[in-house]
């Protein structure tokens, strides 16, 4: 009697899909949260969110975008880093992961290393350091040799101390020698018309603040941190022999640590799907942004040289002790 019993249990389970346990349903089931450590309308919150809507179809559950700014992407950060850890809370983060780490161990609680989950790096906001049109100089080796014949003449705005242009600026110098002086400015739009209006030589700021008067021709870029297809002529700094190329902004997505190793499978395929998917590349393509992918390994392994790079040049420059 018991194993006929058993026997309509099973016929029924297969008949009406009745769950057996918590897991027979597979991940996701539900909508997944995605956390963006931005204010909304910003050029990342806009990056996010068309991936949101692509992420949505191909996990087949509505994925959900929740600003979270403050403290330099760290309130948006730690809330993921403290959430469930059952791959329904995830993170589209920055860089900006690595410099507030050096530079806010204080603000920080979290250790972006071992507390967040690598899913995937899907796209990179490129930084060129463009000068004006009429400098003197036609390359960036020339503007190298300039500058270490005219010291204090090659001035370089950023958006500030302990921006990425700060830290390229940095890379410049120790690279080669060419003794540029790093100008800091609240934010980019005052960097690049300082250069535009002719208060400073140079400007280090992401593609997209520069991009309208690189096309326009007033000005020109010496170096990318990254190649862009539209200029295509502009060089990296290792493919003009130096060792380390400019920072960038990347961006990537993380779940805190922790998560089924299933769930996280499921997720770093989506991801993949989604940051080589020609339509999103399109989206990206219109705020200055350069499509890519590296895997959750590469991923961790440009974090670890990135946090490197910051950390010595932050202590060189006197940013922290």
């Amino acid at each position: 009697m018991l194993k006929i019993v058993s026997v309509l249990f099973v016929l029924t389970f297969l008949v009406l899909g009745i769950p057996s346990g918590p897991f027979a349903q597979g991940f996701p089931s539900r909508p997944i949260t995605l956390v963006i450590p931005m204010a909304p309308g910003d050029a990342t919150d806009v990056a996010a969110r068309a991936m949101a809507d692509e992420l949505s179809k191909v996990l087949k559950v509505p994925v959900i975008p929740l600003n979270k700014p403050g403290a330099g992407t760290v309130v948006g950060n730690d809330f993921v880093v403290n959430s469930k850890k059952d791959g329904y809370t995830i993170l589209f983060a920055t860089a900006a992961l690595i410099s507030s780490s050096v530079l806010q161990p204080d603000t920080v609680s979290y250790d972006l290393f071992t507390n967040l989950t690598p899913l995937g790096l899907v796209t990179q906001n490129p930084f060129p350091m463009v000068v004006r049109s009429d400098a003197p100089y036609k390359n960036f080796r020339e503007m190298v040799e300039y500058g270490k014949k005219n010291p204090g003449k090659i001035r370089c705005s950023t958006m500030g101390l302990g921006s990425v242009g700060h830290f390229d600026v940095e890379i410049v110098n120790s690279a080669t020698g060419a003794g540029i002086e790093m100008v800091p400015f609240k934010g980019a739009t005052p960097a690049i018309t300082a250069l535009l209006g002719g208060h400073v030589e140079a400007t280090a700021v992401s593609i997209g603040s520069s991009i309208s008067h690189m096309r326009s021709g007033a000005v020109k870029a010496m170096l990318s941190s990254v190649k862009v297809s539209e200029f295509a002529d502009v060089p990296t700094l290792r493919e003009l022999g130096y060792p380390q190329d400019l920072l960038g902004v990347w961006f990537a997505f993380f779940a805190p640590s922790g998560i089924p190793s299933d769930v996280k499978a499921t997720l770093v395929s989506a991801v993949g799907r989604v940051a080589k998917d020609p339509s999103v590349g399109s989206k990206l393509a219109n705020l200055g942004m350069v499509q890519d992918f590296e895997s959750p390994d590469k991923l961790l392994e440009r974090m670890r040289g990135e946090y490197k790079i910051v950390k010595e040049i932050a202590k060189k420059s006197g940013m922290i002790k």
